[in-house]
């Protein structure tokens, strides 16, 4: 019992916190202003809970083009660490190396399970027509992923599938990464 709340605790602050390393690294990618002037709603949000690990890594750690890569090793370390201390916690068995593909394929999922909400929301306030910084916010994200759908899916009887293929979608990458997981574990 004691080992599934901590377990459960540090998914949480892992979660949170290599989650929003992820969110800063894709907003980066896609070119949206972070700064306190831009008015971006979870910018301030954003430094507050990643500037700690990414700042320090960013002094040995350069951009490769667009990608923020202190963001990226970011998130991988919170990961790494959550699965380290959930090792030791259970008498360390196992090799390292298990915990190095945990937390590669732990960050995928994440970032799977973030664009999974991400376009959820997005398809929710696109119902209530809502104009807001957070709403134009959504769409810058989720836009680039939805604009390729769009282009092969049409508006059916006036409404938008896109979101849901995008999810569909999602959810077998999902799927086909755990059994990528698993065979990989299975051979170390």
């Amino acid at each position: 019992m004691l080992y599934q709340i901590i377990s459960l605790l540090l998914e949480v602050a892992a979660g949170l916190i290599a989650g929003t390393c992820l969110l800063r690294l894709y907003m980066q990618y896609q070119r949206i202003p972070m700064s306190a002037r831009s008015g971006n709603p979870l910018a301030k949000f954003i430094f507050a809970l990643t500037d700690w690990l990414v700042l320090p890594l960013r002094r040995v750690l350069p951009a490769a083009g667009r990608v923020d890569t202190a963001s990226l090793v970011a998130a991988f370390l919170i990961q790494l660490l959550q699965f380290v201390i959930l090792w030791a916690i259970a008498g360390m068995g196992g090799s390292l190396l298990t915990l190095v593909v945990l937390a590669a394929f732990g960050l995928v999922r994440m970032s799977i399970l973030g664009l999974t909400g991400l376009v959820i929301i997005y398809a929710v306030l696109s119902w209530v027509q809502t104009q807001s910084m957070a709403a134009d916010f959504l769409e810058r994200l989720v836009m680039p992923l939805l604009a390729p759908i769009r282009r092969v899916v049409p508006l059916t009887g006036g409404i938008d599938l896109s979101p849901l293929v995008l999810l569909v979608l999602l959810q077998i990458a999902g799927i086909v990464l755990g059994n990528v997981q698993a065979a990989v574990l299975v051979a170390l």
